[in-house]
């Protein structure tokens, strides 16, 4: 099989006729007639009904187009994606993440960007990355379940939640020492959610926990908890980058979100591509880390 005749024949149908894709692939309309017609020689069967005004696809020529369709659009991005491979990745790559995780991504891509000076990057913040892959943004950093079948996904793991408490909550309150006494403490709560489930050295606990203050971003929790409003359970990565909280329980822990990276194009532009990768790498490491790094606490003396 001749890939020029059929990538001939694709742009014929693209154009709608032989005189269009004539000028589209800068080649006399007698060359572009004649390698369909040979395609058509090689493949037995008749793709295109002509006349002298109109040009129409047969049930075997629309069967044809859309595989060799999707096939031509492949080889033209390999071309370009063997174009990009020699050179320095460069241009703006669109990225969304969750809201909760800008103090930990700035990190990240200041690092991206001091090896790659060519490369700039704008971020979206949001819960709703995927929605917005292959039109407002090149790439998502998405927590949970991803619903469109379409897009590409790269899972990079489970973070690891665990309890923290500002320092002037454990002056006034005190530090408990066992899962049943959280539910006397105050707790800042996660989408109102007041069921906590740790594993710890007893296996899996539960506990019902109150509190006067609750939101839907843990971005809100974490700066409520630092606040001194209660103890919360947040992602490591969250928690522990600013060193403002102290650990509670620090041998229990609970699974939080799944983090995935989600883009479009099966194909992405080298640009993309490296900011997935380096992305990849660094958050899958955040993501996987299971050791707490625990502090002294502040006096448990409580205060009537």
């Amino acid at each position: 099989m001749n890939l020029n005749r059929a990538a001939t024949f694709v742009r014929v149908v693209e154009a709608g006729s032989f005189t269009a894709a004539a000028t589209v692939l800068r080649l006399p309309p007698s060359s572009v007639s004649r390698a369909v017609a040979r395609l058509e020689g090689d493949l037995g069967v008749t793709l295109l009904q002509r006349t002298t005004r109109t040009l129409s696809l047969t049930d075997a020529g629309r069967a044809y187009f859309e595989r060799a369709r999707d096939a031509v659009a492949g080889l033209d991005e390999a071309g370009a994606l063997a174009v990009e491979a020699v050179v320095e990745p460069r241009g703006l790559v669109r990225l969304a993440a969750p809201p909760e995780m800008g103090g930990h991504l700035a990190s990240v891509l200041a690092e991206m960007v001091r090896r790659h000076p060519r490369l700039s990057v704008d971020v979206t913040f949001t819960s709703r990355g995927a929605e917005l892959v292959g039109t407002q943004v090149d790439l998502a950093i998405v927590v949970g379940t991803i619903d469109d079948s379409s897009l590409v996904v790269r899972k990079l793991g489970t973070t690891s939640h665990r309890l923290y408490a500002a320092p002037a909550y454990v002056v006034r309150r005190g530090t408990p020492t066992t899962v049943p006494e959280l539910a006397h403490h105050a707790a800042v709560l996660y989408r109102a959610q007041p069921l906590w489930v740790l594993s710890g050295p007893r296996g899996k606990e539960r506990v019902e926990v109150t509190g006067a203050i609750s939101g839907d971003q843990l971005s809100f929790v974490h700066e409520a908890v630092a606040l001194g409003h209660g103890i919360g359970l947040l992602p490591m990565f969250l928690a522990e980058r600013a060193a403002v909280l102290v650990p509670i329980l620090p041998a229990y822990t609970a699974p939080g979100g799944l983090h995935s990276l989600v883009h479009a194009s099966r194909h992405p532009s080298s640009r993309v591509r490296l900011v997935r990768d380096f992305l990849g790498e660094r958050l899958a490491a955040a993501c996987t880390a299971q050791r707490p790094v625990i502090r002294p606490v502040i006096s448990s003396r409580r205060t009537p």
